[in-house]
């Protein structure tokens, strides 16, 4: 089992910034990949940004290129996800995910086993 846990959601202006977190626990010498995802209500759950454990190949939706930005800390086991020049239509519950090297396409939800609770981020206009 891999546990996850994000934080950083808040509310923020149009054109702000954010920095989300996951810290990451357990069997995470499973782990192949961590990927961010968010969902807004009455939405499905869509694909952000994700990258390799080893903290190489960013992959991003176009939603989300030249301005978010995924990071991945060894020391701490951690996941960042750097968020700026936010718009209103990226307010979404955001959730960590980590998947494994054999199940799936990076930017399908159902590839991925493990997922945190989610933090919810708001950007007012």
């Amino acid at each position: 089992q891999v546990q996850l846990v994000e934080s950083g959601g808040s509310v923020v202006q149009a054109g702000g910034s954010l920095r989300l977190s996951c810290a990451a626990s357990g069997r995470t010498s499973t782990v192949y990949r961590m990927g961010w995802f968010r969902q807004a209500p009455g939405k499905d759950r869509e694909f952000v940004a994700a990258v390799r454990w080893t903290g190489d190949s960013q992959l991003y939706a176009d939603s989300a290129k030249d301005r978010f930005t995924i990071a991945r800390d060894n020391a701490k086991n951690t996941v960042s996800l750097q968020m700026d020049s936010l718009k209103p239509e990226d307010t979404a519950l955001y959730y960590c995910a980590a998947k494994s090297l054999s199940s799936g396409s990076y930017y399908n939800p159902s590839a991925y086993a493990y997922w945190g609770q989610g933090t919810q981020v708001t950007v007012s206009s």
